[in-house]
């Protein structure tokens, strides 16, 4: 079945019904055939708005005929006719999901987010169409309890298991009055969610900080001064200063801003985006999402919505992401007290009058870090010209370990002027894939940064991987260099990793291609290729002044290393609090009463011992894109989970040379070809020869402790 219905018809957003179709013939729509681009990648310069919506539903009705007929075959249920039936089914459906879920993501309009309201909830009907199709499921439960009687591979046991485990966590073993409910529930859930995306693309537009005197922005480089004013004039401000807000509570900006008041506008802004009680307000959404979620949860037999997210991912259970993440709580928040002492003893010094708060953290940080290691984000970024960090450091880093190489093209249509695209060829010099690279904020674009796929690599199909990133960095003014914050730096990595695992994958069966693994191991391969960026080599290579090309000097290098552990007590203090609230919310059972969300939080923030009034965390409730429409309920601690792998994969290279291509080969072929064929655990087991330790982590962090992994 396409990996497409099964991502986004699982997470599919929202309705506004009654509408119908545009009027679009069949042979004059681009999606209706395969494309004839290289690597089949979607050709964005015929395709219109008005294409999405017949195309879409079109590939519903095809997928559901295909169904059928799996569905009713009078053979006795087999692999290929069943299983490898579905895997080829969707095509349409595949390929039309794909391409407009991207642009929705990261080009939206009114018309797009229309279309989405209509065809979300038919894409959650779709997919209970099939999922809650009794007789297809006997078919594939059939195959499933012959899996080891016959002749089949690996892959394909890994295969059948994961069908039918998809089809009993859709609820195929549910009696018909449950399935009834279970449909009523997915299409509300699906309206709530776009509604949720929507919102909050709104509400972070309108929430951008307006300045009218250039004197505000005091403590900002003339660059960012120019670029503020280049976001206004787009906004029709002329003569004012804009600075949109990113998807973060904390904002870059207020590292810089002088003028305290402004700090605090900023950090308002960006906390209550979406809570003022304006039509842009999510409360009532995600106390309803929560309330939806712990009642699908009961239905499949789970007491919350956590125990059932994890059911299938490498933590298991709750209890297990929680005492992750609360055992690192204590050296977490104990450093965090120490950093806010001392910024608090800095202010007393200059004779400030006032109690840190938290849109003070940023600037005074920077300044004790500034007095500390005589370093500040002004010196760094002349060194981080976007150009040379891709080419001469993201590229880089991946010929040096895998022996690829890149050629920017410019004959493949985009879906924005700012998007680039790239074949990538393997060491042997065949073409492996297609990338694309999306780099700019736009105000029509959600907030932070993804990896996905236009096409998905498949032996099944003959499919190469077409794959894109997504980023929301600061485009610069007209003639200005795109210079980056090392925070930019470690998320082009740290995107680009994701890509690698879409790029290498090597398997036969779309469904188990590429990142198609749990969501705690999914974010493994993204965060151990940050670690590259500050390697020697790499960082030698593209650390290069924009002006002059002189290389990053030694000394500002080490000092860049030596703050690797600076202000680590509020980066995993803010990460922590996140995780923690996340499982909080899907951790109430069925039937709790609906919670006021402030006094929620702030309520399980406490009972964590996590409340530093200093320190929020790194998303709000009302914000956490993450959690609500991004496919990381319950599931945040993934982060903090492959922060664990990450490292202790890192320190594993270290012990065995290094950035060679030996080791490359190696991860390459154990870990990243592999996608969802094999348990997680065991392709990291094998890989590592042991299970994962926390003490690389920790020694990463700046914390103390050691000590195995959570089972």
């Amino acid at each position: 079945m396409s990996t497409a219905l099964l991502v986004v018809g699982g997470c599919a957003k929202l309705h506004l019904p009654g509408r119908s179709s545009p009027a679009v013939v069949p042979g004059s729509n681009p999606l209706f055939v395969e494309s004839k681009l290289p690597y089949h990648a979607p050709p964005f310069d015929l395709i219109r708005n008005e294409h999405y919506q017949p195309a879409l539903e079109e590939g519903m009705r095809q997928q559901l005929a295909e169904i059928d007929v799996i569905a009713k075959l009078m053979q006795p249920p087999a692999f290929d006719n069943t299983i490898v039936a579905m895997e080829r089914s969707g095509a349409l459906l595949d390929r039309s999901a794909k391409a407009f879920f991207a642009v929705v993501g990261a080009n939206t309009n009114d018309t797009l987010q229309k279309i989405q309201d209509v065809i979300a909830p038919k894409l959650a009907a779709h997919r209970d169409a099939i999922y809650l199709n009794d007789q297809l499921y006997q078919r594939v439960r059939a195959v499933y309890d012959r899996r080891e009687a016959g002749s089949l591979s690996v892959e394909q046991r890994a295969l059948v298991e994961r069908y039918n485990r998809d089809f009993v966590r859709a609820g195929a073993q549910l009696s018909e009055g449950d399935k009834i409910r279970m449909r009523a529930l997915n299409q509300e859930l699906s309206k709530l969610g776009t509604d949720f995306s929507n919102k909050l693309l709104a509400g972070t537009k309108v929430s951008a900080l307006v300045v009218d005197k250039r004197s505000d922005l005091d403590g900002l480089t003339d660059a960012e001064i120019s670029t503020a004013a280049e976001a206004a004039k787009a906004r029709g401000l002329a003569g004012k200063w804009v600075i949109p807000i990113r998807n973060t509570t904390q904002q870059p900006a207020q590292a810089s801003l002088k003028n305290r008041a402004v700090r605090q506008r900023l950090f308002e802004l960006s906390t209550m985006r979406t809570a003022r009680g304006d039509s842009n307000d999510t409360k009532n959404i995600v106390k309803r999402l929560a309330e939806l979620r712990a009642e699908k949860a009961k239905l499949l037999g789970f007491p919350t919505w956590a125990a059932y997210a994890l059911a299938t991912q490498g933590a298991k259970t709750p209890e297990n992401a929680i005492r992750l993440l609360t055992d690192l709580v204590p050296p977490a928040t104990a450093r965090a007290r120490r950093e806010v002492a001392e910024m608090q003893a800095l202010i007393d010094q200059q004779g400030g009058g006032f109690k840190l708060q938290p849109w003070d953290y940023q600037y005074y940080a920077e300044q004790v870090r500034k007095a500390k290691y005589d370093l500040d984000e002004s010196q760094i970024m002349p060194y981080f010209e976007l150009e040379n960090v891709l080419q001469n450091g993201v590229f880089f880093a991946a010929n040096k370990l895998y022996g690829l190489t890149f050629k920017e093209r410019r004959d493949i249509p985009v879906y924005h002027p700012d998007v680039r695209v790239f074949d990538v060829y393997d060491s042997d010099g065949k073409t492996l894939a297609l990338f694309y690279a999306d780099f700019f904020k736009r105000d029509n674009k959600q907030g932070g940064a993804w990896m996905d796929q236009f096409v998905d690599q498949s032996a099944l199909t003959g499919n190469k991987p077409v794959v894109f990133n997504v980023s929301n960095f600061t485009k610069p003014a007209a003639g200005q260099p795109a210079l980056l914050t090392y925070d930019d730096v470690s998320t082009m990595f740290h995107e680009f990793g994701h890509a690698l695992h879409g790029m290498f994958s090597n398997v036969q069966y779309p469904l188990l291609s590429g990142t198609n693994v749990p969501r705690d191991f999914v974010e493994f391969p993204s965060q151990f290729n940050e670690n590259w960026a500050l390697e020697p080599t790499v960082l030698a290579n593209y650390a290069k002044h924009h002006q002059t090309g002189a290389r990053m000097p030694q000394a500002l290098v080490d000092k860049i290393k030596q703050t690797r552990t600076f202000n680590q007590g509020f980066e995993v203090t803010e990460v922590l609090e996140a995780s923690l609230l996340d499982l909080a919310w899907h951790t109430l059972p069925a039937g709790t009463p609906q919670q006021d969300v402030d006094a929620f939080e702030a309520a399980a923030l406490k009972r964590f011992n996590i409340a530093l009034p200093e320190i929020p965390p790194r998303y709000k409730t009302t914000y956490f894109s993450h959690i609500w429409d991004g496919g990381y309920s319950a599931g945040y601690y993934a982060y903090t989970w492959s922060e664990v792998l990450d490292h202790d994969a890192y320190a594993w290279f270290k012990e065995n040379g290094g950035l060679t291509r030996a080791n490359g080969l190696r991860y390459r072929t154990m870990v990243l070809s592999r996608g969802g064929t094999e348990d997680a655990a065991t392709l990291y087991r094998n890989f590592r020869g042991r299970d994962p330790k926390v003490d690389a982590l920790l020694e990463v962090r700046g914390l103390t402790g050691g000590g195995s992994a959570p089972k």
